[in-house]
């Protein structure tokens, strides 16, 4: 049975498996987060297609769309039989026409109950581009601090722990600097960020305030949604400082973890001729390629990363509130007394009015 669902009714499924039929340069490009790609047609055959529909006729289109899917039904029918075990099927295409309704005529037909998403990843689109224009219904807390000193690692711990924090490099698959996309391959596109900063609020809707990484605007290649961007500059704003011996050991861990970072690492530090000079950079790149990590980490950090963002690294009055993360256990519970005594409370009243 088929049964024709809007982008609304999605929320009322219960562990819904979405199904993208379309090709997969357009799922990498962007997808309902958590969809499994199953195209009808690859990148070459959608071409084929959509040309010969402009060019010639519809009715010829169809016919070679229908002979390039018909041999490949069997394994497609069988990839979509496994995944109905877990859970209700949700198929879509672009705009739900032709793809998702073909396949959908198919799989009712070898008894596979599925649901049509109207609209198709287009309606689903439209809803994440309405949230991110409206004001976001939390209280946004924003750690601010200098390069290492784990804001990262703080947002982690909180989220393990039960609290609404989102790393939104992590999203990004960025970290914000000019060495940020060491060791982490391609960042999304925008339309995707978009997508999994929305599941993400959403996630976290019933909570009253929501915790994140201080970041500029542009996060890599993506960029923050203006009422997002506006959020953090309006949050409450806390100061996230560590000593520079424990910020240094850990970037160390983190980037020589990273199989050859060093050599992205070098490749980037040419980025930075035009900040610090020639003479610095090649100091630089002299300590890198003789294993000196600890003096060059340091140095990058002094030199560079600590005069660009300029944070103190002692209590400061500038702030609603400060921690000191040299012992990182201690710290956390300081934090967690604070967000549960105080920004809950005020993120509970701001939500209400």
């Amino acid at each position: 049975m088929i049964t024709e669902i809007t982008i609304q009714e999605l929320r009322a499924l219960e562990h819904p498996i979405f199904v993208d039929v379309r090709s997969e340069g357009e799922f990498a490009e962007a997808t309902i987060p958590g969809s499994v790609n199953i195209p009808l047609f690859n990148n070459a055959e959608r071409v084929e297609v959509g040309t010969t529909y402009t060019q010639t006729t519809p009715s010829l289109a169809r016919e070679l769309g229908l002979s390039i899917v018909s041999p490949k039904l069997p394994q497609i029918v069988k990839k979509v039989e496994e995944l109905s075990k877990q859970g209700p099927l949700v198929l879509f295409c672009w705009r739900g026409g032709m793809r998702s309704k073909s396949l959908a005529a198919v799989l009712d037909l070898m008894g596979i109950p599925v649901y049509r998403l109207l609209g198709g990843y287009k309606s689903y689109r439209s809803l994440v581009l309405e949230y991110h224009e409206n004001k976001l219904p939390f209280q946004v807390v924003v750690l601010r601090g200098n390069t290492g000193v784990g804001k990262t690692e703080l947002l982690g711990t909180l989220r393990a722990e039960g609290y609404p924090a989102i790393d939104l490099e992590k999203l990004a698959n960025n970290r914000g600097s000019v060495f940020g996309g060491v060791g982490l391959g391609s960042s999304p596109s925008q339309k995707k960020f978009e997508g999994l900063l929305y599941e993400e609020l959403k996630l976290l809707s019933k909570f009253p305030y929501i915790i994140v990484e201080c970041e500029s605007k542009r996060i890599g290649r993506v960029t923050l949604p203006p009422n997002f961007f506006t959020a953090m500059q309006e949050g409450i704003q806390i100061l996230h400082y560590d000593a520079l011996k424990n910020r240094v050991q850990r970037l160390l861990k983190e980037y020589t973890a990273v199989p050859n970072a060093l050599q992205e690492i070098g490749t980037a530090l040419e980025r930075l001729i035009r900040t610090l000079g020639r003479v610095k950079v090649q100091e630089l790149r002299t300590l890198l390629d003789g294993g000196c990590l600890d003096v060059f980490t340091e140095r990058l950090l002094v030199e560079y990363y600590d005069k660009l963002y300029g944070y103190p690294s002692e209590p400061s009055s500038k702030y609603e509130f400060y921690l000191n993360y040299e012992e990182p256990a201690a710290a956390l519970r300081v934090l967690e007394s604070y967000l549960d005594e105080r920004i809950a409370q005020v993120g509970a009243s701001a939500q209400g009015m």
